[in-house]
């Protein structure tokens, strides 16, 4: 069983406060989301090429180990644009709350977001390397939001290779995905980010700039896409 991280230019779908309760198997790893469903989970890619509306929060996903949802697009601080106008982030994954999609309650619900959060550019700075029972959860638990950039900056890509953030996050989930926990993974793409890309330009001010990336995890347990 394993995972594919597929981006394709032209988007892809394949088999996207108060507090719930979730019913905790006896016997489960405490530490460790459960994979033991008929499938390990629902990966929706969507990009400003092919975005509509989608109706995935309102699916069962009793059969699904976890949700993932790539969104490739232009976008500002807190803000996608789509073909039709823009969408709010918050708004998008408050619809996969465990209130409002019970199939997804205690699995992991992951987003990977390209797009730009702002217009500040990154210029650099040298550096010497030198459950049992029955428990109640937060209704925003388990989710992980993993941007290409950080709040209020630019998100670089390459018109022949893609973007910067995307690149790495597939290379890194090809390379690690069957032996590493996904905040380690999410750790080496920050790092080949953050050291492998810098952006060459000839547009005054844009020369020479760099990215990091930004992993906002409220996940509540060690996220494996391997038994």
């Amino acid at each position: 069983m394993h995972y594919g991280f597929v981006v394709s230019q032209v988007g892809a779908t394949f088999s996207v406060a108060g507090r719930m309760d979730v019913d905790a198997h006896p016997g489960s790893h405490s530490f460790r989301y459960s994979l033991k469903y008929p499938s390990i989970g629902q990966c929706i890619i969507i990009n400003n090429k092919n975005f509509d509306r989608r109706t995935a929060s309102k699916e069962d996903h009793s059969c699904y180990a976890s949700f993932v949802c790539v969104l490739l697009s232009h976008g500002d601080e807190g803000v996608f644009f789509g073909t039709d106008g823009s969408v709010e982030l918050k708004y998008l994954t408050s619809l996969f709350r465990g209130d409002r999609c019970k199939s997804l309650v205690g699995k992991p619900k992951l987003f990977f977001i390209q797009a730009c959060r702002g217009t500040d550019l990154d210029g650099g700075i040298e550096t010497d390397s030198g459950e049992e029972g029955t428990t109640r959860i937060p209704v925003e638990a388990d989710f992980l939001y993993a941007f290409s950039t950080a709040p209020g900056y630019y998100s670089w890509r390459n018109t022949m290779t893609g973007s910067w953030f995307m690149q790495s996050l597939c290379e890194m989930m090809s390379k690690y995905g069957r032996e590493l926990e996904l905040q380690h993974i999410m750790t080496r793409v920050n790092h080949k980010v953050a050291v492998e890309f810098e952006s060459i330009s000839n547009s005054p001010g844009f020369n020479a700039k760099k990215q990091i990336p930004c992993i906002v995890s409220m996940l509540t347990k060690e996220m494996y896409f391997t038994p």
